[in-house]
């Protein structure tokens, strides 16, 4: 995990195969530490830009988290979280939100109260909504994981201002350049706060911050 946070695919590639088939000696094809293990691949595989072989192997690790721990588990929601965003990355919206919409399905079962993954799965639906041009439903969805967010984890941290900075690109396509603009400055004080005036976060909001105030 460190290796593929730090940008060593090769090495980090290498490291889940050796685990997974470690994996697989000691408890099965069927145990849940290996589609844990194949998730991980998927994840090095999508940041390769492997999208199709990370689709596949997240299908796998899916199949496996099925059989082994139910379909309303809530690693199965995680699953589908990460699968509909390889599909929506390929394009393929209509897979994408299906996906979405079942892990979001079992975490209103699991979890009535709201939870943090719940804000994930909405969040994605944004996005989704966002590349397909659906600004208005995508802002409902940034304001509901927002709110999620806000809820389940407060205001200062990375998942609140993500939500903030897609309310904040909508309001600008909408031509509400003065809220976009007081939403992304928020969105870039959090991040400033949460995680350091270097993070990488924060160049990319400022960024849409100059674009939005361009536009003005």
């Amino acid at each position: 995990s460190v290796l593929r946070k730090q940008g060593l695919h090769d090495r980090a590639m290498a490291k889940y195969e050796e685990a997974h088939e470690m994996c697989r000696r000691l408890h099965g094809d069927d145990h849940e530490s290996v589609a844990e293990v194949l998730g991980n691949m998927a994840l090095v595989l999508n940041a390769q830009g492997k999208g199709a072989e990370a689709m596949a192997m997240q299908e796998k690790a899916l199949d496996i988290q099925r059989r082994a721990l139910g379909p309303n588990h809530d690693a199965v929601a995680t699953s589908l979280l990460n699968l509909g965003s390889y599909y929506r990355l390929q394009g393929m919206f209509t897979e994408a939100l299906a996906r979405f919409e079942e892990g979001l399905g079992i975490e209103r079962r699991n979890h009535p109260e709201r939870n943090v993954l719940e804000g994930m799965l909405l969040q994605n639906i944004g996005l989704l909504y966002n590349d397909q041009g659906k600004i208005e439903d995508a802002l409902g969805m940034y304001k509901k994981a927002h709110r999620i967010f806000l809820k389940t984890l407060g205001p200062e941290t990375p998942q609140a201002a993500n939500a903030l900075l897609g309310i904040g690109r909508v309001l600008s396509a909408q031509g509400k350049h003065e809220e976009a603009i007081e939403t992304l400055e928020e969105a870039l004080a959090v991040r400033r706060r949460v995680q350091g005036s270097e993070h990488e976060d924060v160049a990319d909001t400022l960024v849409r911050l100059g674009i939005c105030k361009e536009r003005e």
